[in-house]
């Protein structure tokens, strides 16, 4: 009898279980109404430097706004501190050594610039991209059109799987990042006005790729927003970048508007996150140390924030979050396929119940801005990163790296280990101190990392040589 009023017992548990189970899902399905997405990727921006994160001095009113009305994750990161595997992260849902364009540009030690070998080069790296289903492509299955604008380095929008946009991309004129895509924002919003006015003539969902070239370098503000900074001891170059903060916010404001403006809001998801960090060096208008191309909290910490008031009630979150989740959510909330083998975690459920998510580590890598062979990944591998909770380690490898040395000193060749709740700007290495914990975490990295499998040898780290 008692074990008969124990399986009685079990078996109501896991009933239960799986009512609630079904309302979570429920919940995260919404009413299966198709939201126009817009995904605003910051160029080259500090994740301190907003007035929602709490900066001092610049001033973002309208990402402010956004933010208080979304779900915030403070603690965002990109896998890739480097625009272009970056973005492509972003298209692919996968990591630079898996989607293959871990740099910029091949590297021009072996072949001289815009000669034929170089350009075949780019060519076959641009061409990787066929090998996945785009986020832009696995929409328009859906029925979305899509716009790009802004940054985009893999050849032209359609190349892309976008609809509609603004690149023409290599090997067109000016093609190595953007061209025309990148006069959005800095020279006004008309195309993604003309595309708005399309989808609503159409009646379609939507998609818009809202990347400008802002904060970006040129640091060229309107002066009306330059005169705000000056002052107070403050470097020029210093205040040129703040102004640009506050340009790209304005733009972000524009953006929202136009999206208003024609009915748009209570149906569209607003997705923001940065492609990459950025610290300005007062001396110079270049970046610091340890923020553009780096692994450290400068180069690699994003605010990421998901805003759709009608669907997602407003909440600061605590947990760690990736670009490389980005992908599978926003298929997820589009009611589009999500590709098997994509390694970020569908945020969806989180996202409308305030579930926690369920994981406790991330990851990242390094890899130099030239790329030495775009075949083999590894050649250019500088560093490998996991997050776990506070703590931070990093792991040095000897990758080539050619230009851009200056921002690849590797001079601490031993693991680095941080505190980062105690120490976020990764001064004070605590790996001699914790051994256990570096030896735990080297081996999540070595589980994790997506190319393991190519190796026909142990990938051979400088910091444990």
């Amino acid at each position: 009898m008692r074990n008969l009023k124990l399986i009685q017992a079990t078996v109501f548990f896991a009933l239960i279980c799986g009512f609630f189970d079904s309302i979570l899902l429920s919940a995260a399905q919404g009413d299966g109404e198709q939201p126009n997405i817009v995904l605003i990727l910051s160029d080259d921006q500090a994740w301190t430097d907003y007035g929602f994160m709490g900066h001092p001095a610049i001033k973002t009113p309208n990402l402010d706004a956004m933010a208080k009305q979304s779900v915030l994750f403070r603690r965002g990161y990109v896998p890739t501190a480097l625009c272009r595997p970056s973005l492509a992260t972003l298209l692919t849902g996968h990591y630079a050594s898996t989607h293959g364009i871990t740099g910029n540009d091949p590297s021009p030690k072996y072949s001289k610039p815009n000669s034929p070998e170089y350009n075949r080069q780019r060519a076959d790296l641009i061409a990787k991209l066929d090998r996945f289903r785009t986020l832009p492509a696995l929409l328009g299955e859906q029925g979305y059109l899509s716009h790009q604008s802004g940054k985009l380095w893999e050849g032209s929008y359609q190349n892309s799987g976008f609809t509609h946009g603004m690149t023409r991309g290599f090997p067109k004129p000016g093609g190595r990042h953007g061209d025309d895509g990148l006069k959005i924002g800095r020279e006004g919003m008309e195309p993604i006005a003309e595309f708005l006015d399309l989808a609503k003539q159409q009646d379609k969902p939507f998609f818009l790729w809202y990347a400008p070239f802002l904060p970006h370098t040129p640091h060229n503000p309107p002066e009306r927003l330059l005169k705000k900074y000056q002052g107070d001891d403050r470097p020029i170059s210093v205040a040129k970048y703040f102004a640009m903060c506050e340009w790209f916010d304005e733009t972000c404001g524009e953006l929202q508007k136009l999206v208003d403006d024609r009915g748009f809001s209570e149906n569209t998801l607003f997705v923001y996150v940065t492609d990459n960090g950025w610290i300005q060096d007062p001396k110079s208008q270049k970046y610091a140390p340890r923020s553009k191309q780096s692994p450290n909290e400068g180069g690699i910490r994003t605010p990421i924030f998901f805003h759709w008031p009608k669907h997602l009630s407003a909440s600061d979150r605590p947990e760690l979050v990736s670009s490389i989740d980005l992908v599978p959510t926003i298929l997820s909330f589009a009611g589009a396929e999500i590709p098997d083998g994509l390694p970020g975690i569908n945020l969806t459920t989180h996202l409308r119940t305030g579930k926690e998510i369920d994981r406790n580590m991330i990851f990242g890598e390094g890899f130099a801005h030239d790329i030495a062979d775009i075949n083999k990944p590894e050649a250019s591998l500088l560093y490998r990163w996991c997050i776990e909770g506070n703590w931070k380690l990093l792991l040095t490898y000897d990758g080539e790296v050619n230009r851009y040395i200056s921002s690849h000193p590797r001079t601490i060749k031993t693991p680095q280990l941080y505190d980062l709740s105690k120490d976020p700007t990764e001064e004070n290495n605590l790996a001699s101190v914790h051994p256990d914990v570096v030896a735990r975490l080297s081996g999540a990295i070595d589980a994790w990392y997506p190319v393991r499998e190519r190796h026909t040898e142990p990938l051979a780290a400088a910091s444990i040589r």
